[in-house]
């Protein structure tokens, strides 16, 4: 196992070195010299103790929506919607945000409860209908996506209109907010907040459940074969739908973290894109949870630096959205890459 999984990273490993031979033709392309844009990608993202916080920040909301995909993932499941669950778990917050004004404390773990609970029924939604009719998740989790995003829309115009525009909620007061005075002092102003830490105990909680537990075992026993599963005495229904509960109370969080604690209000007409990315964080995480954590953290980097490498040097942007794509292009198709070096070594062996 401890083989596989070397492996397993290896090729993740091999997928982001790949990307970035590919960024650089495209920058060459471009008539840009990929030494200066590898430089100041890099260094937007590191280059002072506030925009490293900024990248801790940026990556914080993938760190969960990347668990959220990945625990999915080893259950036998697609969660796509992501960017939905987000979006229920960052309205409840910020609801409650708005609603309450408790010690800070308390209206904090009010929040986090919340946005957890109502990302987990939102999930749970796509997890019954698989569990009960066998309905696509992929579809249902699409579906769901824009129902949330109809939702908001609805929503927070009619009871948490902001001051001056009816597209954005009311500002989070700083009592609710998870965004504190000694950590953003700590680093310079930036917008690094609580989550970060709260990223850092679940991504440990998440590895626990699916390594250690018996929750974890049946959860991935269903994912890798339902019937057997079934045959074993495990309860396949009552699985499914607990595996898109905690994958969506995940995201809950994650759009708590972003909602309450990186953004300062709830605008509409936004489907979140780091509900999308997480995809990306996971298949580059090989879905574990502490290879999601570093693979938001690369990731994090990436989308911190781009503004500053456009900046400084005449590359766009859409460059690192490339390099991006195209990592994860090679992390989707690592098994091809796989059977290649197998069959270099074998070549290689006879010889």
């Amino acid at each position: 196992m401890k083989a596989m999984n070397k492996k397993v990273y290896i090729l993740s490993f091999v997928a982001v070195i790949l990307g970035l031979i590919a960024g650089a033709f495209f920058m060459l392309v471009t008539n840009n010299n990929p030494l200066d844009g590898y430089y100041y990608l890099f260094r937007g993202g590191l280059m002072n103790i506030e925009r490293f916080g900024n990248t801790l920040a940026t990556a914080t909301t993938l760190v969960f929506t990347g668990l959220s995909v990945a625990f999915a993932f080893r259950t036998g499941l697609f969660n796509i919607g992501a960017s939905g669950q987000m979006l229920m778990g960052g309205l409840w917050a910020t609801a409650i945000a708005l609603t309450f004004q408790w010690p800070k404390p308390i209206l904090l773990t009010v929040i986090i409860i919340g946005a957890a609970l109502s990302g987990g029924l939102w999930g749970g939604i796509s997890g019954w209908l698989k569990g009960r009719f066998n309905v696509n998740e992929v579809v249902s989790t699409i579906m769901l996506n824009w129902t949330a995003y109809w939702t908001i829309y609805y929503v927070i115009p009619k009871y948490f209109k902001g001051a001056f525009l009816e597209t954005e909620s009311r500002r989070i007061p700083q009592e609710a907010s998870l965004r504190v005075e000694w950590l953003s002092s700590l680093f310079n102003g930036s917008y690094i907040n609580l989550g970060f830490f709260l990223a850092i105990i679940v991504t440990i909680i998440i590895a626990f459940i699916l390594n250690k537990t018996t929750l974890g075992y049946e959860l991935k026993a269903v994912g890798f074969n339902r019937l057997a599963a079934e045959a074993a005495g495990i309860n396949v229904q009552r699985n499914i739908m607990l595996s898109m509960m905690i994958s969506g109370a995940l995201a809950g969080l994650g759009g708590a973290v972003f909602y309450v604690g990186y953004a300062s209000n709830m605008q509409i007409g936004v489907l979140p894109a780091q509900g999308f990315d997480g995809i990306a964080v996971s298949l580059l995480g090989a879905n574990s949870p502490f290879g999601v954590f570093v693979a938001a953290l690369f990731f994090g980097l990436l989308h911190s630096g781009k503004g500053f490498m456009s900046a400084m040097t005449s590359i766009p942007p859409e460059i690192a959205d490339t390099i991006i794509a195209t990592i994860i292009y090679f992390a989707a198709t690592s098994i091809l890459i796989e059977k290649l070096w197998d069959r270099f070594r074998r070549k290689g062996g006879r010889e």
